[in-house]
């Protein structure tokens, strides 16, 4: 299946191979874009489950003024090869990053920007790099709409089903590119995507691709990963030595804004180095599809923070985007607020 958005995504991008270090999985293709002056700060973003990274479709292009953008499909997702039974995982794919970041870019520095699943391999990534074990030296992480502490979550139904292998073998038949899209449109947007919709067709797409239904079951095992580690890594995250920007679109039910305001509150408010919260009407899960303008708005903001900003809407006007806290060394007593 083809798509105009889909094949506008897949005709700025290219493939390398790449395997494992460890373990016997073969080597697989995998697909990347590239946008922006070659010269420019590298500004890394990260998809997340099921989806690819044409989800940054809308954001790309803005970026890549400032930056050089680069996106990568991890294997079992988008154009990037599918196999089954390749042993999927979130280490996997931070190895992959890192070697996307030193060997493909040549990278010495940069900027990541992560979505969903790709908060945990973002995660992954930050551990290394603070640990010194990285050839590139990360600047700024930046997480969006993710289940990054899974006890304050809403899986779905759907999600749930996907995770059990034994639900999952009585639906993967009823589970095809378009249902999946549709289902997920209707769902996980706002507005919601009707069929027809060029996101629903772009999704539609990509998860036809090399038929990627076939390993959405495998993927999905990144939340066991993550529910045995995911205390591990907020910890190490809270003291990372580079600043954390989180940006959250409000209306998303699967990862919730209790999800952001828990980790901003217990791992990143008392941080040192010039942290983040930010929140965007408007907006669900997939806040950098439905409000791009507003996305980058907050990037840049974070990425490029002006002397004396205080928290409030960065623009007037109903939806505007939300600076929502800035980390601090300590709060004060009821009694300094109120003699300030």
């Amino acid at each position: 299946m083809t798509t105009p958005r889909a094949d506008d995504w897949r005709s700025r991008g290219g493939y390398f191979s790449w395997r494992p270090a460890q373990g016997n999985a073969r080597s697989v293709e995998i697909f990347h874009v590239e946008m922006g002056d070659p010269a420019a700060p590298v500004l890394l973003l990260i998809h997340g489950w099921p989806t690819s990274s044409i989800d940054w479709f809308e954001v790309a292009g803005p970026l890549s003024g400032r930056f050089r953008v680069c996106a990568l499909d991890f294997p079992g997702y988008g154009f990037s090869d599918k196999p089954q039974g390749w042993g999927y995982s979130l280490a996997r794919d931070e190895e992959l990053i890192e070697f996307y970041l030193s060997e493909v870019i040549g990278a010495e520095a940069g900027v990541v920007v992560a979505h969903d699943r790709g908060d945990s391999v973002a995660l992954l990534h930050a551990a290394r790099c603070a640990e010194g074990r990285s050839a590139t030296r990360l600047e700024h992480l930046v997480l969006s709409n993710g289940n990054i502490f899974l006890p304050l979550s809403n899986l779905t139904q759907v999600q749930r089903q996907v995770l059990d292998a034994k639900s999952w073998s009585q639906i993967v038949d009823a589970v095809t590119p378009a249902v999946l899209a549709e289902g997920m449109g209707a769902a996980t947007f706002t507005p919601p995507r009707k069929p027809g919709d060029p996101e629903v067709e772009a999704l539609t797409a990509t998860f036809a691709h090399d038929n990627g239904i076939k390993v959405l079951h495998e993927g999905i095992q990144y939340l066991v990963e993550r529910s045995k580690d995911e205390q591990k890594w907020l910890t190490a995250l809270a003291r990372a030595p580079f600043p954390v920007t989180v940006i959250w679109g409000v209306y998303d039910t699967v990862s919730p804004p209790r999800v952001a305001s828990y980790v901003w509150n217990q791992y990143l408010m008392f941080k040192p180095g010039g942290n983040r919260l930010y929140f965007i009407p408007d907006a669900n899960h997939y806040l950098q599809v439905d409000r791009p303008d507003a996305f980058v708005k907050v990037l840049l903001h974070a990425l490029e923070p002006q002397a004396g900003q205080g928290p409030g809407a960065l623009e007037a006007g109903l939806g505007a985007p939300l600076l929502v806290d800035t980390s601090r060394e300590r709060l004060p007593a009821a009694a300094d607020v109120l003699s300030a």
